[in-house]
């Protein structure tokens, strides 16, 4: 009898992202150490380096960090949207008794925040940036709640990566609808109708990452001219991923036993290469193999490490680079307006929203999870960093003056929400919490 514990891909998930918050942090800190070093100049200059396709008809560049949150953050956004699709069609999302309690939860982390910013907000020109304290960051989020061990529940853990999926979606929506440019109507209809390719393509079961990539380029750059942000393309194109597979268990194990018999049969050569019959019965295996995979499960398996140890360390690296002197003027009103908003705005929305539908009725909170739990992880949604710090890119790109503001807010805000929320569950559980095995 071999008890062990059991986990579910959410629970895979937690993990990666947790080491992924620790890389994120390493990254943060290195961007202030450069951009406020003697090397500060070959910071920016290495950030608005231009880069891209120059011919004598045709020109194609940007800035360096642009590259970075226009393109492979539409990567990221594309993880995000697999995610969002696996958990609604087969994970905590996927019925409307386990939506509920992440769901009131992101809610009241999106709509208290906005309503504060709003209310402190005395400036015109930065009201704009009222999405900013909307998100939350899951990898920083995760990894405050790892450091905690056993010492939380998992249902725990599972609620905050669940209602901040919630809360990516509701900050893809807010991207969309309020931070997109002039839009061009041509465009984005040929963007649309290629994506209903996909998604046909998708419904007959047909299934290909060649065509995906391909069409995938094409659908960015339609989306990129037409002045929708390019980042909604890769959550749009994450939900023509299919996710059933072309054979089940069943036919697959009948065809595997066929396949490991043809291999046992097989002629074996001295020498240390294959045989063609060896290499025919492999390639057999691959098909077979490729068709009794879930696309979308592959996808995502093989996206994440790049996404969490690569792109959102390189994201932070390049945007977190905040010059902290003297000579630059802050708008201080909206620093401390963002740091309220992340700090107070999340804890009171989260926790007053999750205990109001918990009194009326509405969600049943898991009997593991007690008051203090749930408000420790409300100020761990106050750490926004990297959807904060790339919604205020958008919202001040007519005023760049405020980024940086924006960003020290963010910063400041996130870090006093990871250490309150960190004392709180610290606090709340002297005890380690069992984990749950199963018995195999």
């Amino acid at each position: 009898m071999i008890r062990k514990l059991f986990l579910t891909p959410l629970q895979k998930f937690i993990k990666i992202e947790s080491f992924s918050g620790i890389l994120l942090m390493l990254s943060t800190v290195l961007a202030l150490i450069w951009a406020n070093s003697p090397l500060g100049d070959s910071y920016r200059d290495l950030c608005q380096y231009d880069l891209g396709i120059v011919t004598e008809s045709f020109e194609f560049k940007k800035p360096l960090i642009l590259w970075i949150n226009d393109g492979l953050m539409a990567i990221f956004f594309f993880l995000i949207g697999l995610e969002i699709k696996r958990e609604l069609v087969i994970g905590e999302l996927n019925s409307t008794r386990k939506i509920m309690f992440p769901l009131v939860g992101a809610l009241g982390g999106m709509v208290v925040p906005v309503v504060f910013f709003l209310v402190l907000n005395q400036n015109p020109e930065t009201v704009k940036g009222w999405g900013i304290p909307m998100a939350t960051d899951i990898a920083f989020s995760l990894a405050i709640l790892n450091v905690l061990g056993n010492r939380v529940p998992l249902s725990l853990k599972i609620f905050l990566t669940a209602f901040a999926i919630v809360d990516d979606i509701g900050a893809v929506l807010v991207i969309a609808l309020f931070y997109s440019g002039t839009i061009n109507i041509t465009l984005l209809l040929i963007a649309l109708g290629l994506l209903g390719f996909l998604y046909y393509l998708s419904y007959k079961g047909y299934y290909s990452k060649f065509v995906m990539f391909f069409t995938g380029v094409i659908i960015w750059v339609l989306f990129l001219k037409s002045g929708i942000h390019p980042t909604v393309a890769g959550i749009l194109l994450a939900f023509s991923v299919p996710i059933r597979q072309n054979i089940d268990t069943s036919t697959f194990l009948s065809h595997l036993d066929i396949v490991y018999k043809n291999i046992k049969n097989s002629s074996v050569l001295q020498k240390p290469i294959l045989s063609d019959e060896q290499i025919k019965n492999v390639y057999e295996l691959q098909s077979w193999t490729y068709k009794f995979r879930s696309p979308l499960q592959h996808l995502e398996h093989s996206l994440h490490g790049w996404v969490a140890y690569f792109i959102i360390p390189i994201f932070a690296l390049a945007n977190a680079g905040v010059l902290i002197d003297s000579s630059v003027e802050l708008d201080t009103a909206l620093v401390i307006n963002i740091i309220i908003c992340l700090i107070i705005g999340k804890g009171i929305g989260v926790s007053s929203f999750v205990m109001i539908a918990k009194k009326i009725g509405i969600i049943e909170v898991p009997s593991d999870i007690n008051f203090k739990q749930i408000l420790g992880v409300s100020f761990l949604a106050g750490i926004g960093f990297t959807m904060a710090i790339f919604i205020a890119s958008l919202a001040f790109l007519s005023h760049p003056e405020y980024i940086d503001s924006a960003k020290i807010g963010i910063l400041i805000g996130s870090f006093i929400s990871a250490i309150i929320g960190y004392l709180i569950l610290r606090m709340s559980s002297d005890k380690p919490v069992a984990k749950k095995t199963i018995v195999s």
